[in-house]
């Protein structure tokens, strides 16, 4: 259905806490997958936040460097996937909810040029053939450089921002380059401050998809791996996160319609959404 890129900006606004609640929450239609890859150059944050350090190190993107010279990238790819379908307390089928997690230090950062080309490919063969849908962290400076591919290639970018004067300002630069780099944005709002969502949109210009609020204590299980409270399913972050994500895929849908508008017709006149 969508790859999604989540770009974040100066100011740590929570692209990475945003991405696991919406990973955790994401409405799964049957068969359909959801994939959360950390694909920040600066380095990723779940192995040692919400898993805190139970895996090591052993899992990541920094291995797949190695595999995409000798033509196992594939492989490899599944390989690195943590399954983290019950890390919420539900009960689910195992691996619908899976994490790539990112590197662990930034000079790996190095090794990766040819990883993030392939990468974008991938993520749009598997949406599309093998029913997950994907979402990409790309941190505070992953849609530029290398690794922008990702958000080029992507069907939506999402700015993480906080509606704080400082977080406004902050998103200001990020949005106006991201759109001359990708063309379409949007922002997804994290309320901690006093902006209502028109009033970021106008700033911005453009528009204000989803918010989240702002809840320091439920954000700390899944950047820190607190503990969870009783019914953290239900938690008010995690409500919003699940009535954010159909928001999102229409809007990623929107995107592939302007890309593809012909679409193919399947026999008889029926629309399919190959693409």
């Amino acid at each position: 259905m969508a790859v999604i890129a989540l770009a974040g900006c100066s100011g740590a606004p929570g692209v990475t806490t945003t991405g696991l609640a919406l990973l955790l929450s994401w409405p799964l239609e049957a068969g359909r997958r959801m994939i959360l890859a950390e694909c920040d150059p600066d380095g990723g944050a779940v192995l040692h936040g919400l898993l805190q350090g139970t895996l090591g190190d052993r899992y990541g993107l920094r291995t797949l460097s190695v595999a995409a010279r000798t033509g196992e990238f594939s492989d490899a790819f599944w390989r690195q996937l943590i399954d983290l379908s019950n890390a919420d307390g539900r009960q689910e089928s195992p691996r619908d909810r899976l994490l790539l997690p990112g590197i662990t230090d930034p000079a790996q950062a190095a090794g990766l040029q040819p990883v993030w080309t392939i990468l974008a490919e991938m993520f749009r063969g598997i949406e599309s053939e093998s029913g997950h849908d994907v979402l990409i962290d790309l941190g505070r400076r992953g849609a530029y450089g290398p690794s922008g591919v990702l958000a080029e290639q992507a069907d939506a970018t999402v700015v993480v921002a906080r509606n704080t004067l400082r977080g406004l300002h902050a998103a200001q630069g990020r949005v106006r380059a991201l759109r001359e780099h990708v063309g379409d944005v949007t922002v997804l709002m994290i309320n901690e401050g006093p902006y209502p969502a028109g009033e970021v949109q106008r700033v911005l210009q453009v528009p204000v998809i989803a918010t989240l609020p702002y809840a320091p204590d439920e954000a700390r299980v899944l950047s820190d791996g607190a503990e969870a409270p009783s019914r953290f399913t239900r938690a008010a972050l995690m409500k919003a996160a699940r009535t954010s994500s159909p928001l999102l895929t229409q809007r990623a849908a929107l995107r592939q319609a302007r890309l593809n508008p012909r679409g193919s017709r399947a026999k008889d006149g029926e629309v399919t959404h190959a693409r």
